[in-house]
């Protein structure tokens, strides 16, 4: 059986740093954020296309991963990000993402207890438009009634909070 916990939330709060970190101390397997790599392919000016895109694209790679059957998957966000992009970029959600239903076992969310850096790929740095896309991502999650659970602090206390709610989630 393989246990599937995908970061969720924000820009520029660690997500991408944590998965590695994470899967190396699992012993699993990380899904790259496929939305990251296409807008450094592509630009951020994304529409439906794009976020349908970047959504087939997230499908794939989790479906390359799961195919070699890891212990642990560790998904660098998902679908479900995707989603809350369009919220926030076009306005409304993507028909297509609501109907998809294979998400993980367990959300990790990290806080917005670190500081925002430009990366060439993010787009809402502000206080206030991190704050509204941290409250989409949550509601994706909650809109579903999926588990999650928020991760807090900075490098090692990170992935300590990490491994708890895993603990604490009955994964481990």
């Amino acid at each position: 059986m393989i246990r599937h916990v995908c970061f969720h939330g924000a820009e520029s709060t660690g997500k991408s740093t944590l998965a590695p970190r994470l899967a190396l101390r699992l012993g699993g397997l990380v899904v790259p954020e496929y939305g990251r790599t296409y807008a450094e392919a592509n630009g951020t000016d994304l529409d439906a296309i794009d976020l349908l895109a970047i959504f087939d694209g997230h499908l794939a790679a989790t479906r390359d991963a799961m195919a070699q059957n890891p212990e642990w998957l560790i998904s660098d966000t998902d679908a479900l990000m995707t989603q809350a992009w369009a919220i926030m970029l076009l306005g409304r959600r993507l028909p297509e993402i609501d109907e998809w239903s294979d998400t993980a076992d367990l959300y990790l969310v990290p806080a917005m207890d670190l500081e925002w850096q430009e990366d060439g790929t993010r787009l809402f740095g502000s206080d206030l438009a991190r704050r509204q896309f941290m409250d989409l991502a949550i509601g994706e999650l909650e809109r579903r009634q999926l588990k999650w659970a928020w991760v807090e602090g900075e490098g090692d206390a990170r992935l300590a909070s990490a491994l708890a709610a895993i603990e604490a989630a009955g994964l481990s």
